[in-house]
């Protein structure tokens, strides 16, 4: 069974744990930022297994919370509800509700609001343009952005709190083996950053456990996620593991599991992200188990290192006879990641590859990986 069902912590009653790590999986020269952490759970009851995830309660940037205090004209002292709780306004702001996901409700009290001609013309042009165009417009925004762009339209606390989703819980896949590392639990996060409406965003959650969330402090709020994405319970059943980026977490997981029961199954990984020499994570722990033994295979796709991009995907087709014959001599197929794209991509690679190799009709294709998710031999842990 995957988890423990006795452990007493959840999203409403986190354990606080400690950052005892933290160091860059990426190159620094590179575009994307991947951090390593590693989580001290002891003392929590905790009992996590390979395939789980661990909850991060996350706190909004210090800095965001002052500029939008002080584009509202608040201190931060103001009282205000969330949910049963009274606490105050920068209480709230910081722990509670996440400060993007404009409506287009609140762009209506806007300019119900807005003294100023000019503003009040803005938000009229908005509120009656077409769908797309209004969807486009508050997805460029955050509520800070509103704040100074509207200034005229005088918001109270309790009024923009109405406004504002809850600050959710992140979830992320453990990338350490309980039987290497019980007490702690190891985590791949990619960092997100990113720029619209001429300002620079970031994700609440990944950019607090990359750079804002103390080390060594009792302070960061986790609980477990259990999850049904797991090993087999026979060591000697083959793996396919097709996970790109941060998506190689539970089968680093996986594999230092593997590993430390000396399981007798073969192991071939898929991984890949844009540049070989900036984005391979945990290369060096790669290549050892490579040549341990541990990792039978490993197939490396780099989108961004020629011309014509390469993904996951393209390289299950390039061996594609030899993932049929794995999958005939009843290997398990995991997917990790991205959902709106890979995990589709790599799915429909699958089919391609049994229908072809299988001499199977695309229905017949379907039906035979229907079976293998049904008898639990293609998992997929996508987000």
């Amino acid at each position: 069974m995957s988890g423990i069902v006795a452990n007493i912590h959840d999203r409403n009653h986190p354990f606080l744990a400690r950052i005892t790590e933290r160091r860059r999986l990426t190159s620094a020269a590179g575009e994307k930022e991947a951090v390593h952490l590693a989580v001290d759970i002891a003392g929590s009851g905790i009992k996590y297994t390979c395939g789980d995830s661990l909850g991060v309660l996350p706190t909004n940037n210090p800095d965001l919370v002052n500029a939008l205090l002080k584009a509202l004209n608040c201190d931060g002292t103001e009282p205000v509800h969330a949910g049963t709780d009274t606490i105050t306004f920068r209480q709230a702001l910081s722990t509670r509700f996440l400060l993007s996901g404009v409506t287009k409700n609140f762009l209506q009290l806007i300019y119900e609001r807005a003294t100023s001609p000019e503003e009040k013309a803005t938000a009229e042009k908005v509120l009656a343009s077409d769908q797309m165009a209004q969807k486009a417009w508050l997805e460029e925004r955050e509520f800070i952005d509103i704040a100074e762009e509207f200034p005229s339209a005088k918001i109270k606390p309790e009024e923009l709190i109405a406004h504002l989703r809850k600050l959710s819980p992140r979830l992320y896949s453990i990338a350490s083996a309980p039987s290497r590392h019980p007490e702690t639990v190891e985590l791949a996060i990619a960092v997100v950053r990113y720029t619209t409406n001429g300002r620079q965003r970031e994700g609440v959650c990944s950019t607090y456990l990359a750079a804002r969330a103390p080390l060594d402090k009792a302070e960061l709020p986790v609980f477990l996620a259990p999850s049904n994405f797991a090993l087999p319970h026979d060591d000697s059943a083959p793996l396919i593991m097709v996970g790109p980026g941060v998506g190689i977490a539970p089968f680093r997981s996986f594999l230092q599991e593997r590993a430390t029961r000396r399981a007798s199954g073969k192991n071939w990984l898929f991984f890949g992200d844009w540049h070989r020499a900036d984005d391979f994570l945990y290369e060096d722990e790669l290549n050892a188990w490579l040549q341990d033994g541990v990792l039978t295979e490993l197939s490396t796709a780099w989108s961004r290192d020629q011309e014509h991009k390469i993904y996951v995907q393209d390289r299950m087709r390039e061996r594609g006879a030899e993932l049929w014959q794995w999958l005939e001599n009843g290997a398990y197929f995991y997917v990790c990641g991205d959902a709106r794209h890979m995990a589709k991509d790599v799915d429909a690679a699958l089919h391609e590859i049994v229908a072809e190799y299988g001499s199977m009709s695309p229905e017949s294709a379907a039906e035979y990986i229907r079976d293998l998710k049904h008898s639990k031999r293609y998992q997929r842990d996508v987000y």
